[in-house]
């Protein structure tokens, strides 16, 4: 089986996490990726946690990628960068705005000497804007967006901290190779490239769709739990078991509502959680506290109940569902699972 994007040239001029995730992505699609790094490699090759001598990190990042180390400011190194970029159908960028043009690599100059060319350039905050030029990472793209302001909080009244890099991914990875596979169907009609303005920052708004549209509508904007998702319902929520289990609990629509109360045996006078959410909150915590999470589990099998015990991670991996999840390499080190489906993906060949 041939993969989609076999007779892809993608130039990779990014570091760390969002552009080396979305070329890998299309590397698994069957690109051909060239990574550009500075003389000595990028920071992220000497990450922890480290093993067989290489960082865990830079190797689900960058398999199945080649390396080649070119300082960009050497006319010999550039060059044979002009070369590659010649035969190049992608270049993904995560410098600051401006950068590529202090190089003489500005993307209109680019695409007037290669006009086929699709460039992806993925900023914190877009190539424009008051905030363009600012440093920043995850947790300051949340901040800038909102995202922290309707998180839970802690103990001591702070945002809790995701436990993932939303921006980095949600924001930065994945909306560019959507953006790269659109310009590329796109040049297939037109035969012209294009510069891709990637903002990790402006792509988190999607996220918040349901406070935009409770605050938009009128009906105020909403805090920390605000959100029918994010805390405000009994109906959505986290309840601790009697052995101290975690149950993740949300059956929202009103036939699932009806059958998770038949099954924890909740009074009818609470099952209308509008009337009292509070109320039907602590009954339904105080159910939930009076049997184990293996009790629970039997209790709902073959119920349309929407409840799940909170697995850590390598319950998760261990589990049937998802054993298949996570390959090794023959390096021995993981192979990083990708939102792929293995219809467009040949697994023998797999980077």
């Amino acid at each position: 089986m041939s993969r989609p994007l076999e007779d892809i040239l993608v130039i990779d001029l990014s570091t760390l996490l969002p552009g080396p995730l979305a070329t890998a992505i299309l590397a698994a699609a069957g690109a051909r990726v060239i990574k550009i790094e500075r003389p000595g490699g990028e920071d992220m090759r000497r990450m922890p946690p480290v093993e067989n001598g290489r960082s865990v990190l830079y190797a689900m990042l960058n398999r199945g990628k080649e390396v080649l180390e070119l300082d960009l400011k050497d006319p010999r190194d550039r060059a044979r960068f002009e070369e590659l970029l010649a035969r190049a159908d992608v270049l993904v960028e995560q410098y600051r705005p401006g950068v590529l043009a202090r190089l003489g690599l500005a993307p209109d100059r680019l695409l007037a000497r290669h006009p086929g060319l699709v460039i992806c350039s993925i900023t914190g905050f877009g190539q424009t804007g008051p905030l363009a030029r600012c440093a920043g990472h995850d947790l300051d793209y949340l901040a800038a967006t909102g995202v922290l302001s309707v998180a839970q909080r802690t103990a001591e009244g702070l945002p809790a901290i995701p436990p993932v890099l939303l921006a980095d991914i949600a924001g930065g990875a994945y909306p560019a190779v959507i953006a790269v596979l659109l310009a590329l169907l796109e040049r297939r009609r037109s035969g012209r490239g294009c510069h891709l303005d990637v903002s990790m920052s402006a792509n988190l708004f999607p996220l918040l769709f349901a406070h935009l549209a409770q605050g938009l509508a009128g009906e105020g904007w909403p805090g920390p739990g605000g959100t029918l998702t994010s805390g405000a319902s009994p109906r959505y929520a986290v309840y601790r078991t009697a052995d101290d289990r975690l149950l993740a609990v949300a059956p929202l629509e009103e036939r699932f509502w009806q059958q998770f109360c038949e099954a924890i045996e909740l009074p009818y006078e609470l099952r209308d959680d509008a009337a009292d959410p509070g109320a039907t909150r602590r009954a339904v915590a105080e159910r939930i506290a009076a049997r184990s999470a293996a009790e629970w589990e039997r209790r709902f099998e073959g119920r349309d109940v929407c409840c799940m015990r909170v697995h850590s991670l390598e319950e998760a991996l261990a589990h049937p569902q998802f054993r298949d999840v996570l390959r090794f390499a023959p390096d021995g080190l993981p192979v990083l699972p990708l939102p792929l489906p293995s219809a467009l993906v040949d697994r023998r060949r797999e980077p």
